[in-house]
């Protein structure tokens, strides 16, 4: 520990001479022997008075060093995302000499402390010139404090106003000289210096009046803050202007006159303005960092500030757009890394309309189709599908279960491919009725994602649609696991987490590499929303029961995206839709993140790429393993109807059309075989000419259906 004041620790060296010598002996004559008794008494009275010093110093009560500072959420690169104020109000936030521009750290030494690197924390030149100007001037003209002597009033709060107090802050300034280095007193100023209203610190200051980090600083900025200090509240920018103008110039100038600024670049400082207004402290991430944030220190995480005040203009932009009630939520990861590249909570944080302080990128909500892909992925590995294999969109049954399509139309016989690509129900659940609803469930576990079911409820075929609870998060992490080529990734927020919560180094097998290069071949071609350009893109969109919920979630080559609109209140929202409403936001999302998608990766070596028509048996049609019932239990022919007069043009087929019944059919026409598609329900007949004609119909089962009409 380094001593200001030494303590006296040896004797001088006549004390120890071999034959000592009364002092009154030495000199010549009485006049010399006189005038040692003064000197004696004057240099024993100071030796005695320094160690009372250096004890009196040595025994100072020293506050913490440790002054509450603002906690602070801070993005990959250290941007400050939002800070918090101390217990007391105030917006005070971690600083260091390190981070503050060093043109800054010039003036203040200029124009408070021109010998801070060479006082014990006292200068006593300083406070001898200041007394004598005050008492010319017959007022106080300057106080003579150094930055120690300020540092130890602003750790105690205390005035120094009286002898008393101002004692009291010449002990605390050189006990702290003796504690602590230069830089490290620099940084308690640079903390706790007062610039107006509730700000403290250079850097609160620094984001108040010019909304900047302090690391670089314009001369006239620089001036600016240093002359606050002296009279913040007297010298508010916001309030008094000319006051703030005229004690900066000040400060120019003293700079100019200790050689710390050039006159050129002091008189261009002085035609600068100063700020006018406060400015508010960056709330991106809002949600996150509420989560987050620890007392008194800062928290780095993984997102990235561009991106993420981006897209929180994008969502707030687009929800203004759908109803006053709407909100919407957003998350960017990079799903190589697992990190969280941007996370939107809400449409406007403070707009209660919307219930803006309701985190929806964490809320439980159904996602309607967005599960469909790992559905046929599960399908694909286990051997029970291909993506061209043939599979029936018609009304089923499955147990208790009959679901509909969401356009209440039926397609009839189509491949897997175009069944995702239209997001047809009934394929979906007949794929997971293959698969097994508590293997999807285990998988999406397995994935990252906490699926919600209702209390004592086993999974069921209805989860195929939505038919459970599910978060943005969660459904960021199963596509994230899609996109890696099945290997999960457990995506991270705070950027070097704690050990206990680091990604597991060995990834996850959620799918088959050959089924996710499958199911994101497929959703690379599915149709994309009216005026987004085609990219290498995989996207799935879905609409939750009633329009509560639309999702779109997509990933190219590195990130994934989600996106979720709809009213935190769990109210309909008519008119939101998946592909019309949240996909163009995932479109917009993914072009603000980047100028261009990363290409999906190449199929691996195994995938089967054939048509159906050269695929193996098994997987030119889709076969449950337990097959559904039909809503009819026997054909009926549509059209025409039994008894009907159609009105003929030679050369024109005629449409047969077949409801109910199980496929394959087999048509009938005056009892001769018709050659059409088996599994289709409509085919085309020729007739041969005017008149009676008699059709009939048989089913998988044997079941048949019978007509008659007449052409003419």
């Amino acid at each position: 520990m380094r001593q200001v004041f030494p303590t006296i620790k040896n004797r001088t060296r006549r004390e120890h001479a071999p034959h000592p010598q009364p002092f009154l002996t030495r000199g010549r004559g009485k006049t010399a022997g006189k005038l040692k008794y003064p000197v004696l008494v004057a240099t024993f009275a100071i030796g005695i008075g320094w160690v009372a010093l250096d004890r009196w110093v040595e025994a100072t009560d020293i506050p913490s060093l440790s002054p509450p500072v603002s906690a602070t959420v801070l993005d990959r690169d250290g941007a400050l995302l939002r800070a918090y104020q101390v217990e007391s109000g105030l917006w005070r936030l971690p600083v260091s000499v390190g981070e503050v521009d060093r043109d800054y750290i010039a003036l203040l030494l200029a124009y408070e402390d021109k010998r801070f690197r060479d006082h014990g924390g006292v200068d006593f030149r300083a406070m001898v010139r200041a007394a004598w100007s005050s008492a010319k001037a017959g007022r106080i003209v300057s106080g003579g404090s150094t930055i120690t002597m300020q540092v130890a009033r602003l750790l105690e709060d205390a005035p120094t106003r009286s002898v008393r107090a101002k004692l009291r802050q010449i002990r605390l300034a050189l006990a702290l000289e003796r504690q602590l280095s230069k830089n490290d007193i620099l940084d308690l100023y640079l903390t706790l210096a007062p610039f107006g209203g509730n700000i403290e610190g250079v850097r609160a200051a620094a984001l108040t009046w010019f909304g900047k980090e302090p690391g670089r600083l314009t001369p006239a900025q620089a001036a600016l803050l240093v002359a606050l200090p002296q009279s913040p509240e007297r010298r508010r920018p916001d309030r008094y202007a000319e006051r703030a103008k005229a004690a900066r110039d000040r400060v120019l100038a003293r700079a100019v006159g200790a050689g710390a600024l050039s006159p050129g670049d002091a008189r261009a400082a002085r035609t600068e303005r100063v700020p006018m207004a406060r400015r508010s402290f960056p709330q991106r991430a809002a949600h996150l960092a509420n989560r987050v944030r620890i007392a008194n220190g800062a928290v780095r995480t993984t997102l990235d500030g561009t991106v993420q005040g981006e897209l929180e203009i994008l969502l707030r932009e687009r929800a203004r757009t759908l109803g006053p009630a709407v909100s919407a939520a957003a998350i960017v990861a990079d799903h190589q890394t697992g990190e969280i590249v941007a996370r939107v909570g809400s449409a406007d944080l403070m707009d209660a309309r919307r219930k803006g302080f309701v985190d929806m990128s964490r809320a439980v909500r159904s996602p309607g189709s967005t599960l469909k892909p790992l559905i046929f992925g599960l399908a694909f590995e286990q051997g029970l599908a291909h993506p061209e294999t043939l599979i029936d969109d018609r009304p089923m049954v499955f147990g208790r279960y009959a679901p509909l399509n969401f356009d209440r139309q039926w397609y009839g016989t189509v491949s897997v491919r175009k069944a995702l690509h239209l997001s047809l129900n009934i394929p979906a659940v007949a794929a997971l009725e293959g698969v097994g609803p508590a293997r999807l469930v285990a998988r999406m576990r397995r994935a990252g994602a906490k699926p919600v079911l209702p209390p004592g409820d086993a999974p069921g075929l209805a989860i195929a649609l939505g038919g459970l609870g599910m978060t943005l998060g969660d459904l960021v992490q199963v596509y994230a696991a899609m996109a890696r080529g099945g290997e999960g990734v457990e995506l991270q927020e705070i950027a070097s987490p704690p050990p206990r919560i680091q990604a597991s180094a060995t990834p996850t097998p959620v799918l088959s590499p050959e089924a996710a290069w499958q199911v994101g071949d497929i959703l690379a071609g599915a149709p994309v929303p009216g005026g987004a350009a085609r990219e290498a893109l995989a996207f799935k969109t879905g609409t939750s029961y009633g329009h509560r919920d639309a999702w779109a979630v997509g990933f190219d080559g590195r990130h994934v995206i989600g996106v979720w609109l709809g009213r935190p209140d769990g109210a309909p929202s008519p008119g939101i839709l998946g592909l019309e409403t949240a996909a163009p936001v995932l479109f917009e999302a993914f072009a603000r993140v980047k100028a261009r998608p990363d290409p999906l990766p190449p199929a691996p070596r195994s995938v089967l790429r054939l048509p159906n028509a050269d695929l193996p048996q098994p997987l030119r049609r889709f076969r449950t393993r337990s097959a559904p019932v039909t809503q009819e239990d026997a054909p009926a022919i549509a059209f025409p109807p039994d008894g009907a007069t159609l009105a003929w043009e030679s050369g024109d087929p005629l449409a047969l059309k077949v409801g109910g019944g199980a496929p394959p059919f087999r048509w009938l026409v005056d009892g001769a075989p018709l050659t059409a598609d088996p599994y289709a329900r409509q085919v085309a007949m020729l007739p041969d000419g005017p008149g009676f004609i008699t059709i009939a119909v048989i089913d998988a089962t044997g079941k048949a259906a019978r007509a008659q009409f007449r052409v003419e």
